[in-house]
């Protein structure tokens, strides 16, 4: 089972609204309902028998010379604790989704895990001692409070959708090294901050409370950005250093001025923008007016630019330029000192 099989390939068109809000609920309603069933608690540990029914894959272990089980799939068995797992230290490949854990502990001792899978549990904490091995972990839709704690070297991919971060804190940069694609969707993030992984490519952060971007200058490797449904109004925060970027989806938010466009202009490689359902589209010009500012985008809201849309925007953007050029000539006590390299920096 390679990476590339475990791992969904997220196409950033499709914004899955409905399927991520139902999935919430459904995650939000299974927290209600633990509540209600902690008071007549019931243990239910794990059993050989059900170890049993889940192990499949036989394959060699490390040192070649024996075989055993290396996947485990127990969903929705209503487990309370795993405690048994810690002695079956060559599983690979675990899926425990849909039960009632709140401590991971014994899968600290499997020192070969490369993917594990616990949402619609009751953790409270991703913590775990670090795995030399895990390269996917999907810990969505628990009541996890934070970020700390996550330092396994070779983690690719990291879900944690439909928590309750606030922020994130701990995801060390030194350690997260193989860090591409981090789901943060459905939390209540109220910053970007903290997030300054290195090798960083999918960022989801929609459906939280974000008023702005900040502290992603850094990301240089970052190619989709995936912003809805927040309360974002102004676009700061984004930088030339993020030359990787190709797609920013802002869909849902709180921009009303089409002059926050500019601010995108110094991302080299946005190619799609999604602006849809923000108080600036309802403007007359508002397809064109983004066509002038972001010069190198070739899609907005889903549909591809006409080459004369492309051509229009040009001659606008260039009789602009000529506008302002003329305008100094006449009166450069206007502008006073102030150089400008650009004129395209005061459009």
């Amino acid at each position: 089972m390679s990476d590339d099989e475990d791992l969904e390939e997220y196409d950033p068109d499709q914004d899955e609204p409905a399927e991520e809000k139902e999935n919430k609920e459904e995650g939000e309603g299974e927290e209600k309902e633990g509540g209600e069933e902690a008071e007549e608690f019931i243990p239910n540990p794990i059993t050989e028998d059900t170890m049993k029914e889940g192990l499949s894959l036989l394959c060699k272990t490390g040192n070649g010379l024996s075989h055993a089980y290396v996947k485990l799939e127990a969903k929705d068995k209503e487990l309370t604790d795993i405690s048994l797992l810690s002695s079956y230290i060559h599983l690979r490949y675990v899926d425990l989704s849909g039960n009632r854990l709140s401590d991971l502990s014994p899968l600290n001792n499997l020192t070969h895990l490369l993917w594990l899978k616990v949402d619609h549990n009751r953790l409270q904490s991703a913590q775990m001692s670090e795995l030399p091995y895990l390269q996917i972990a999907s810990f969505a839709y628990n009541q996890i409070t934070d970020t700390e704690g996550i330092s396994h070297p070779r983690l690719g991919s990291l879900d944690l959708k439909g928590n309750n971060i606030k922020e994130v804190t701990g995801l060390d940069p030194q350690k997260l090294v193989n860090l591409h694609t981090l789901e943060l969707r459905g939390n209540q993030l109220e910053t970007t901050l903290g997030i300054e992984l290195p090798k960083l490519k999918n960022l989801f952060l929609a459906q939280n409370q974000l008023k702005k971007v900040e502290g992603l200058e850094g990301l240089s490797h970052l190619t989709t950005l995936h912003l809805r449904d927040n309360q974002i109004s102004v676009l700061t925060g984004f930088s030339h250093k993020m030359k990787s970027l190709q797609y920013l989806n802002l869909r849902g938010n709180l921009v009303t001025n089409l002059g926050e466009l500019v601010l995108l202009r110094d991302l080299p490689r946005l190619r799609a923008l999604i602006l849809l359902e923000n108080p600036c589209t309802d403007e007359t010009d508002y397809r064109q007016e983004a066509l002038i500012q972001i010069p190198q985008l070739e899609r907005l809201d889903k549909e591809f630019y006409e080459e004369e849309e492309r051509a229009e925007a040009d001659e606008i953007r260039q009789r602009m330029k000529e506008e302002q050029e003329q305008d100094m000539e006449q009166d450069p006590d206007h502008f006073g000192d102030k150089e400008l390299e650009d004129p395209d920096d005061i459009l």
